[in-house]
């Protein structure tokens, strides 16, 4: 792996490993059917450097946005490359979703040229002729990343800082406690839309290797550990249970992995307990952050036993604060908005008309999340204030409810939302995915079982069976578009 060495344009590093590394392996794609192909770094540079020439051709200037609305792909990793040799800022868009919505967001990016499924053709088309001599130039800003955060409107971070290779951006997380060895051999689980997969895009520049699906199967996911010696990958909790969850799972060689991180949402206490049986607790990294680049808490799983629960202290600088409505801080173990400042915080910037993140005078900002903190500095998250259920004047957190129903062994996933009633304001509500869709359990077996984990305000009123919890391809659930459907 590379010393410490002056940042340069990202254009530059895929032309410096195209160079010094023409043969090795950087890139394995997984396809839908299980089948694997193979991508050298002579390859990714030239090939890179001929849709660039292409996009060039399509108008693509100097700090122009590109859309990537392309599935886990080789091609999405040209198109992103070819980008960054532009100058231009490559910005991931959702593939699975309406054209409606798809065409909303990219009224917000305003792309020079939108990749979509259509054009993987003109893509592998451009392979074609000597691949042209690009200037070196850095874009302004490194990449675009789509969210509706809370607000249920399109909303694009664009990062402040310009699209440089610092070999800081891809040390891994983790080496600030231990060492790690490199290079590492990466699994994409996620889809490249989100933060989490795009991302892995740096440990690529840093001369480690990905080995990516094309859409995340548990399955898949497993059989790639086993066959690559995958030695890391994140994983959302739905991802993790769904793994676990996998018949014989226990007897799979999974002892390549030297470490995990989990992020996107807490996870429940049983899933942290079967992993930590699956890979030992001191391999899994929990962190909580998100894509503004707020600030981070972490923790690793044998720390976790003791403080169960937590999404860990602050790390890298980050100060924390839970404060009510009114911007008064809150003692410890009281529920209110979290708040997180960091010196290291890279700034991000909106496209669109999302509103800025509520912040204080001195810096501290909230992406509209609840905890609280123990006495050791602990941060504990209860959920989104934008889900809260507030039923007969009580205040439930949908999260607690699924991470206690989740346990229940007739149950493969459950999402909670609240449903408007005339006697309670908001009824809880569970969506309940069968593990055996012969054989689901029943509404009362359901609510009996919350009620040996909940207090009785929290047990859901009503039950509703689906055949499948319609997530998307990051795992993520849009809570207000499945109240919505229910309530229009």
């Amino acid at each position: 792996m590379d010393a410490e060495v002056t940042p340069v344009s990202i254009g530059a590093r895929i032309r410096q490993l195209g160079a010094e590394q023409p043969e090795t392996t950087a890139l394995w794609s997984v396809a839908l059917d299980g089948t694997e192909s193979s991508f050298t770094w002579a390859w990714l540079d030239r090939r890179s450097s001929q849709l660039a020439g292409a996009l060039a051709a399509r108008g693509v200037r100097f700090g122009d946005r590109v859309g990537l609305g392309l599935r886990n792909s080789p091609q999405f990793v040209l198109a992103a490359f070819a980008a960054w040799k532009l100058g231009a800022i490559p910005v991931p868009v959702r593939w699975d979703v309406p054209e409606w919505e798809l065409a909303r967001v990219l009224e917000v990016i305003a792309p020079r040229v939108h990749l979509g499924a259509g054009d993987l053709g003109w893509i592998d088309a451009t392979d074609t002729g000597e691949a042209p001599d690009l200037p070196d130039v850095t874009a302004p800003h490194l990449q675009g990343i789509c969210s509706s955060g809370s607000t249920g409107l399109p909303k694009v971070i664009v990062a402040e800082r310009p699209a440089l290779y610092d070999y800081r951006m891809a040390t891994p997380m983790v080496a600030a406690w231990r060492e790690v060895a490199r290079p590492q051999k990466i699994l994409v689980l996620a889809p490249m839309y989100h933060a989490n997969g795009f991302t892995t895009l740096y440990n690529l520049l840093a001369g480690e290797t990905l080995v990516v699906l094309t859409k995340f199967q548990a399955a898949q996911a497993v059989d790639a550990i086993e066959r690559h010696r995958v030695t890391h990958f994140t994983g959302a909790p739905t991802m993790l249970q769904r793994i676990a969850d996998l018949p014989g799972v226990d007897d799979r060689d999974l002892s390549s992995v030297e470490w995990i991180m989990q992020g996107a949402a807490p996870m429940p206490p049983s899933l942290v307990h079967r992993w930590a049986k699956l890979i030992g607790p001191e391999k899994i990294f929990m962190i909580y952050g998100m894509t503004e680049g707020l600030g981070w808490t972490a923790l690793f799983g044998d720390e976790w036993m003791s403080h169960e629960g937590s999404v860990g202290r602050g790390i890298r600088g980050t100060e924390i604060r839970i404060l009510d409505p009114a911007g008064d801080a809150l003692p410890v173990g009281q529920i209110g908005d979290v708040y997180l400042r960091s010196a290291h915080m890279g700034g991000y910037q909106y496209l669109g008309n999302a509103p800025r993140l509520r912040a204080t005078d001195d810096g501290f900002i909230t992406a509209g999340d609840m905890g609280h903190l123990d006495e050791d500095g602990y941060l504990y998250l209860a959920d989104r204030r934008v889900d809260l259920i507030i039923t007969g004047g009580a205040n439930v957190f949908p999260a607690e409810v699924e991470a206690a129903l989740i346990d229940h062994p007739a149950i493969a996933d459950v999402v909670v939302i609240g449903l408007r009633d005339e006697e309670w304001g908001r009824r809880v509500h569970a969506l309940v995915e069968p593990a055996d869709p012969a054989t689901p359990p029943t509404t009362a077996e359901i609510v009996a079982y919350a009620k040996t984990k909940l207090a009785a305000y929290k047990v859901p009123k009503t039950v509703e069976f689906l055949d499948r919890i319609p997530r998307s391809e990051a795992t993520k659930i849009n809570r207000g578009a499945l109240i919505a459907a229910r309530e229009s």
